[in-house]
């Protein structure tokens, strides 16, 4: 059985997930909704990453964790933005297409979630995944996320004009499905 878990990014995990952006195919990450025009420079990623690793939950920007397979990087997910104690976007990425579409993508959500909401002290988490993309829209609604409405934005700076799905998890909702 395959084991998976989470935990925080770690300086030692930068350069996996930075190699995730640079190493993915055009296709893959127009599907996820990213214009590759405005994707940073692997040492601007890098060097962004690194100063967000090493603030207080309270200062990052972004926060990230890692998701393990067997205690291997395989994907990550982050909150970003976020107003630490309010609100935050949920963002998820498998690294390899070959571990997608297999159900470990809910699984390591499910074990993301408490870390948003107990690190972060949310009050309600969104995800607003790109309304083209299936798996994150299938991946949502199954960890406890409600559908809020469709609608067209630049949803993050590395994205262009696309139709989102946005869901919500309350802190009252995430207590009852993860205490």
């Amino acid at each position: 059985m395959e084991s998976l878990s989470v935990r925080e990014i770690t300086p030692a995990d930068i350069k996996p997930l930075v190699n995730y952006w640079f190493e993915s195919t055009d296709e893959h990450l127009t599907g996820m909704g990213v214009d590759l025009k405005k994707l940073p420079s692997r040492e601007q990623l890098t060097q962004a990453l690194n100063h967000q690793v090493s603030l207080p939950h309270a200062e990052k920007m972004s926060y990230g964790l890692v998701w393990l397979l067997d205690g291997k990087p395989i994907g990550h997910s982050n909150v970003n933005p976020f107003d630490f104690g309010e609100s935050g976007r949920m963002h998820l990425h498998l690294w390899q297409s070959g571990n997608r579409q297999r159900g470990i993508g809910t699984a390591l959500v499910k074990k993301s979630i408490p870390f948003f909401f107990e690190n972060l002290k949310l009050k309600v988490l969104y995800c607003e995944p790109y309304a083209l993309n299936p798996a994150p829209n299938k991946t949502i609604p199954k960890v406890g996320f409600e559908f809020v409405k469709k609608y067209v934005t630049v949803p993050g700076s590395i994205n262009f004009e696309q139709e989102v799905n946005q869901y919500k998890m309350t802190r009252e909702q995430f207590l009852e499905i993860y205490q």
